[in-house]
């Protein structure tokens, strides 16, 4: 992405707008190749007719409409959609630009768009997540107004029925609360969890959603002489494998601890919930660093190869208004 005092080339004529039905084709076509260098592919040709049908008060899917002023012909040059997660907190996923009109500074108008739907619907901050190997992705959200959040991994304990924690486990939702403000892991993800509604996003970890995953038996705390770890299990989904097939994942939406032995206590009661629920596969948000990284490792858990990287942009800055308050 290009810096945002750029001005798109003088020959388009650039219309930011809702996404439509109509745009699938037009979409699919040069999102369908994201990452053809690597071996992951674009969830944008998956999703986006859910997309275009879902939007709503809470959500919005835009997209870049391109008219060539010399003959008239009309593309689609970018897409990106905004979710309100919270009466405070957007997020802003898929941003993609077709390859034929990258590096003009067209991008930004879907940011400035993004941005200016989430502030009129009262958020203040507005946060992605990019890949850590996506270094076009992360200069285009740094130049957009987005700034360095946190970083994070997934740990992935295989289900396990048999498995024992060493310390014991229960389920204090105002204890895991208060270990959680006191806690490094907190600072280190800026107070963020996986959201409970919206797939690949982050939100607030509040006291309310630690007390609905206790009565939900959700919740999972781990004691030594007080609270010295918790988790809670988000979600269980459905999702194809390589070979086609479906399987049953466990989405825990933050581990913390704050000793390897309750790192290992904490993962080994994920391992014998995820076998209650049945599923094949288990995602626990960590965050990244040496010292919690080990801890999963010394636990014996496999952990991704790769971190993500979340960004935030601060909503009631100026400086992201456009100069005219318009887009």
């Amino acid at each position: 992405m290009t810096d945002r005092d750029e001005t798109p080339t003088a020959d388009l004529d650039v219309t930011v707008r809702q996404a439509k039905p109509d745009d699938e084709d037009a979409v699919v076509a040069f999102t369908a190749d994201t990452w053809s260098d690597r071996d992951a592919s674009d969830y944008i040709p998956r999703v986006f007719s859910e997309w275009v049908e879902t939007d709503g008060p809470t959500q919005r899917t835009f997209v870049l409409d391109v008219e060539d002023d010399a003959g008239g012909d009309q593309d689609v040059a970018g897409i990106c959609q905004g979710v309100l997660l919270s009466d405070h907190e957007a997020w802003a996923q898929g941003m993609r630009v077709n390859p034929d009109y990258r590096g003009m500074g067209i991008s930004r108008l879907l940011t400035d768009a993004i941005f200016e739907w989430a502030r009129d619907r009262g958020a203040t901050v507005i946060r992605n997540m990019v890949f850590s190997w996506n270094v076009a992705g992360l200069g285009q959200s740094r130049a957009a107004g987005f700034d360095p959040c946190t970083e994070f991994r997934y740990a992935r304990p295989d289900p396990d029925a048999d498995a024992e924690p060493a310390l014991s486990v229960g389920a204090d939702a105002a204890g895991a609360w208060t270990f959680w403000g006191q806690s490094e892991i907190r600072t280190h993800l800026c107070g963020l969890a996986m959201d409970d509604s919206e797939s690949w996003a982050l939100s607030e970890l509040t006291p309310e959603k630690l007390q609905t995953a206790a009565a939900e038996d959700r919740l999972f705390t781990v004691h030594d002489r007080g609270v010295r770890g918790f988790t809670y299990r988000d979600r269980t989904f459905e999702r194809e494998n390589e070979d086609g097939e479906t399987e049953e994942w466990a989405l825990y939406a933050v581990g913390a601890w704050d000793t390897s032995k309750a790192a290992a206590s904490l993962f080994a009661a994920v391992a014998r919930d995820a076998a209650t629920v049945g599923v094949d596969n288990v995602r626990v948000m960590i965050p990244e660093g040496v010292e919690w990284i080990s801890d999963v490792a010394a636990a014996r858990v496999p952990v991704a190869a790769e971190p993500d990287f979340v960004m935030a942009a601060d909503l009631t800055d100026p400086a992201l208004v456009p100069e005219d308050g318009r887009l």
